[in-house]
């Protein structure tokens, strides 16, 4: 039984292959400009500031373990276990709180790996990681019409911040703003 993890090197060139998967998902299938390169420097440089932690096929059904996180797995086939599903973050901050936060820029399980237990586990294991480095908060957005992911996480007791809007500067404003 493999729980979630911190990514490695050798994980990198699926972890961009999950990305693909999830810019699908969001109707996006051509905006990832971000190469197996790119993820491996911004990852394991000298100074990284994004962080990965990802589940893999032997994982099975992670509803089924027992508090030791033992249960049954499952093969991934092929020349070894795939990549099912990947968490990557950053770290935020709080003003008012004071302290550092997580912010999850991207959760993506593989649809035939859903309903496992695997999503949940790597959300549990990020809010872990800010409870023991007492961090303020976990965060993310999730776009209005994924209904299955919203019911997801409101079920593990998170909320909308409906008073609050994202915005966001790229492409050529950005350019012509920071000239």
């Amino acid at each position: 039984m493999t729980l979630p993890r911190p990514a490695t090197p050798d994980d990198v060139h699926e972890i961009v292959d999950l990305i693909k998967d999830l810019a699908a998902y969001e109707k996006e299938p051509d905006a990832v400009r971000l190469t197996p390169e790119r993820l491996r420097e911004q990852l394991f440089g000298d100074n990284p500031a994004i962080f990965c932690h990802v589940v893999d096929s032997t994982s099975g059904n992670l509803d089924d373990c027992d508090d030791n996180g033992t249960g049954g797995g499952v093969g991934g086939g092929g020349a070894g276990p795939r990549l099912d599903g990947v968490a990557l973050w950053f770290l935020n901050y709080s003003t008012w709180e004071g302290t550092h936060g997580i912010y999850l820029e991207d959760l993506y399980v593989r649809p035939e790996a859903r309903g496992t237990g695997k999503g949940k586990a790597l959300l549990q294991n990020l809010a872990r990681i800010a409870v023991e480095r007492g961090y303020s908060r976990v965060e993310w957005c999730v776009l209005k019409w994924n209904q299955p992911s919203i019911d997801f996480y409101r079920s593990l007791g998170a909320f909308p911040m409906d008073e609050w809007d994202t915005f966001r500067l790229t492409g050529q404003p950005l350019a012509e703003f920071g000239a």
